[in-house]
C-alpha cells in the first residue's frame, strides 16, 4: 500500500489547523504539518490573482485520499480546494509503517 504526501493550500493558519485536527482525529490521516508565509499567484475564474495563504502538508495511505479529500472539501472555505497526493517513494519503513497504522480504524498506541 502506498503512502502520500497531501499538499493543501488554506486561507489562514486557523483554518489549516482545524482541517488538519479534523483529518488526525478522524483518522484520515497520520501526520499533519502547517506552514505559514506561502505566497500564491494563480489563475481564477479568468483572472491572475495573488494571494498570502497557508500550506498543509498531511500524511496518508491511499486507501484514505478519496475520504481524506472529500473531508477537506467539507471544511474547506475555498470554492476549488488545492487537494494534490504526492507518493512518498522511500523513506524510513518504520516512519512509513507508523503512518498505515495511525490511518486504520481502532485504538492508538500510546507508545
Amino acid at each position: 500500500m502506498q503512502a502520500l504526501f497531501v499538499y493543501v493550500t488554506t486561507s489562514d493558519r486557523a483554518e489549516a489547523e482545524r482541517i488538519a485536527a479534523a483529518a488526525i482525529e478522524e483518522r484520515l490521516a497520520a501526520c499533519a504539518n502547517v506552514f505559514d508565509g506561502a505566497q500564491s499567484l494563480y489563475w481564477w475564474q479568468g483572472k491572475a490573482e495573488r494571494s498570502a495563504e497557508t500550506l498543509l502538508i498531511m500524511k496518508t495511505m491511499e486507501d484514505r485520499m478519496d475520504a481524506l479529500s472529500a473531508r477537506v472539501a467539507s471544511l474547506h472555505g475555498y470554492d476549488c480546494p488545492c487537494v494534490a497526493a504526492m507518493p512518498i517513494v522511500a523513506g524510513n519503513p518504520d516512519y512509513l509503517a507508523w503512518i498505515e497504522a495511525e490511518t486504520r480504524p481502532g485504538p492508538r498506541d500510546a507508545g
